[in-house]
């Protein structure tokens, strides 16, 4: 199961000056705060904003497309305006920075995965701990998923009771609606939210 209806938008060709970039970037992100705006002056994200090239799962290639993407589906879901902002952030930053991650698979080093790059990069800006878990945890429930599709089903649930663990019981809903409003983007597949959903009894789910 697989979104099919995803068209790639054609890529920006850097360099651009810094005051295009951040054009641009106004342009596709459309910051709604104060903060927003400041994090799209960074030069260490907007490096990574511009930073990628089509790859499965994420046809659209460059980065700020990926956010573009999550932030419309955020705008699909009538959140509150207290967890649309939340979402928002970490949207924002969740992948800005994988042009710093460790290429080398297996992976040796995981604080240098992209999740806790962002989480330390964030913490410059953030003091919410909910928000800077999310950023650090926000691809574990898919590497579940990829326990579970491996026959690895109880690593699959010790991984899920950590993550629920670092972030906090409470938070599952909030880790859900990021989850799902990551995950509808690009090729993606939908497998992971179908399995989720199925697993996870205690959050309510919604469409797009």
């Amino acid at each position: 199961m697989f979104n099919l209806n995803y068209q790639a938008p054609r890529p920006i060709h850097v360099p651009l000056t810094v005051n295009r970039q951040r054009a641009v970037l106004e342009h596709y992100i459309q910051p709604e705060t104060k903060l927003e705006q400041i994090l799209l002056m960074d030069p260490a994200w907007l490096r990574g904003a511009f930073w990628g090239k089509p790859r499965p799962g994420h046809p659209e290639g460059q980065i700020l497309f990926h956010i573009q993407d999550v932030l419309a589906n955020i705008n699909a879901v009538n959140f509150s305006a207290d967890v649309r902002q939340d979402l928002r952030l970490v949207a924002i930053i969740h992948d800005t920075f994988k042009y710093l991650e460790e290429s080398q698979r297996p992976r040796r080093d995981w604080s240098k995965h992209h999740a806790a790059i962002a989480k330390r990069f964030a913490k410059n800006y953030l003091s919410d701990e909910r928000l800077l878990q999310l950023i650090a945890l926000h691809d574990e429930a898919y590497y579940a998923w990829k326990f579970w599709q491996k026959g690895r089903k109880e690593e699959a649930e010790n991984k899920l009771a950590q993550t629920f663990k670092q972030l906090g019981p409470e938070n599952k809903q909030l880790f859900y609606n990021f989850f799902k409003c990551d995950t509808w983007t690009g090729n993606k597949t939908q497998q992971p939210i179908a399995w989720f959903e199925n697993k996870v009894k205690d959050i309510d789910t919604f469409q797009f």
